[in-house]
């Protein structure tokens, strides 16, 4: 007799509905969970800088990592695009790429870490460091474009900053939280300008960013501008010319957003950065290479609407913050002040330091041309006082400047004019006052009484707003 087969009627509907209990919240979650796919696409084409990926998505600004041969991921930002492909351009070196290699959507925006460790430490664009020092681990991780402060929340600009250059601290006086440029041609003395500000400001924190400029300088402005004692309130940002337009221009992006932080903190910041010239033509480059036109001397529109960007993240904050005094190095490319860059950055900033290759070939440094400098900020926290000699000087200056052929061949019989009598007879205690060597410091009061003694003689009083040559 066969035996009758056992049925199976599964588990226990009690165990079941245990069960389902227990593990209900848990299904829920993973019900409404949709996971981030990452779709990989391929790199179709290469010219010059330029990548074209296609197949894969990402948002303008955004990473992908492109493979290559060696298993390397080479990390690239998405510049445009066109139709289905991405515009990439690579932020390290993108030797090893082949036809067809993966391209790897990354998510995220990029990020960079900040905070006190950075103090005394030099860094490459992407925060990682140049000097050998371990790697910055503890600190804040902020956006590397920053967040746009209201304008109308910024404080507004109420003293000066000491920066320890005689002819600055009087007649071309810097507030805190103030964007100067500095215009000046090759070989006179920019960046000895800069390290004189750097060793003797007295702001709480010091950034500097040497974005484009030539990898020698790095170590000579560490070593010589800086010092050992100057590094331990300042951080340097490099950015040698031999990187990546777009590590340049990272370079450029960090320097303000470690600024930013201290600033945050409430502290008072000087920011250098040299320069401001390097930075457009790395972006000029980029712009380029993705088919943008060129309009003024081959800078494209892009240039003159990243420009802004970057200098508006100067500047004082918000009550109870700090303040972020800039410094932009711009380069006078053979000396034409006209220069695309020079003018655009002239119309952006809050005043100017123009260097003259004149005054630097008669050995009078720091080659500050008084004539063509302006501070725009400075009436807001000089005295009326400091602002009369500050126009007695102007006026005497340029009489004698606009006179200097009559009397260098003998044609000016003195006498003649008053006025010019007096330019002659201040003219070497003038230049004197320009002239400072680079490792001496003039603090503001020092400078101003320098420029009161100038005048303590009895001399005929001057109409500042009169045309020298009509007088």
């Amino acid at each position: 007799m066969a035996e009758t087969p056992t049925l199976f009627v599964g588990p226990d509907p009690d165990r079941n509905l245990e069960r389902a209990l227990r593990l209900g919240p848990y299904i829920d979650r993973a019900m409404d969970y949709e996971p981030d796919m990452v779709v990989e696409g391929v790199l179709r084409r290469t010219v010059g800088l330029a990548m074209e990926a296609e197949g894969c998505r990402a948002a303008l600004g955004g990473r992908c990592d492109v493979v290559a041969t060696d298993g390397r991921r080479i990390e690239t930002e998405v510049v445009g695009f066109a139709g289905d492909r991405l515009f990439l351009m690579p932020i390290g070196d993108m030797r090893g790429i082949v036809p067809n290699a993966r391209v790897i959507p990354v998510s995220g925006t990029p990020e960079v870490v900040v905070g006190d460790e950075l103090l005394g430490r030099v860094l490459d664009g992407r925060g990682n460091p140049l000097d050998g020092g371990k790697p910055i681990m503890n600190g804040d991780r902020v956006s590397l474009f920053g967040e746009t402060i209201n304008p109308l929340k910024r404080q507004p600009i109420r003293s000066q900053l000491d920066v320890g250059v005689r002819s600055i601290n009087s007649l071309l006086a810097v507030g805190r939280g103030q964007r100067m440029g500095l215009f000046a041609g090759s070989g006179v003395g920019k960046s000895m300008l800069l390290g004189m500000m750097t060793r003797n400001t007295d702001a709480d924190v010091v950034v500097v960013g040497l974005v484009g400029e030539r990898g020698r300088e790095v170590r000579e402005f560490i070593d010589q501008s800086l010092g050992k004692q100057g590094m331990k309130n300042s951080v340097v940002v490099a950015t040698p010319a031999d990187d990546t337009p777009l590590m340049r221009m990272h370079g450029a992006w960090l320097t303000a957003a470690i600024a930013e932080h201290f600033r945050d903190q409430g502290l008072n910041v000087l920011l250098l950065m040299d320069s401001l010239t390097r930075f457009a033509q790395a972006q000029r480059e980029i712009a380029l290479a993705i088919g943008e036109p060129p309009a003024t001397k081959g800078y494209p529109p892009s240039v003159f609407a990243k420009l802004p960007q970057l200098v508006e993240r100067a500047g004082n904050g918000a009550e109870g913050r700090g303040s972020i005094t800039a410094i932009y190095t711009v380069l006078a490319e053979g000396d034409d002040p006209n220069d695309p860059i020079v003018d655009a950055s002239r119309a952006i900033l809050d005043g100017h330091i123009v260097l003259s290759r004149s005054m630097a070939d008669a050995g009078i440094y720091p080659a500050v041309d008084i004539e063509s400098s302006v501070s725009r900020a400075m009436t807001q926290f000089t005295s009326e006082s400091q602002q009369q000699l500050i126009s007695r000087f102007r006026h005497v200056y340029t009489t004698y400047q606009e006179n200097r052929d009559l009397i260098a061949v003998g044609a000016y019989q003195p006498g003649s004019n008053p006025q010019l009598d007096e330019a002659i007879s201040l003219w070497p205690a003038m230049t004197e006052f320009l002239r400072q060597p680079h490792t001496e410091c003039v603090d503001a009061a020092a400078s101003l009484q320098g420029l009161r003694d100038l005048f303590t003689a009895e001399l005929p009083v001057v109409d500042a707003a009169a045309d020298p040559a009509e007088s």
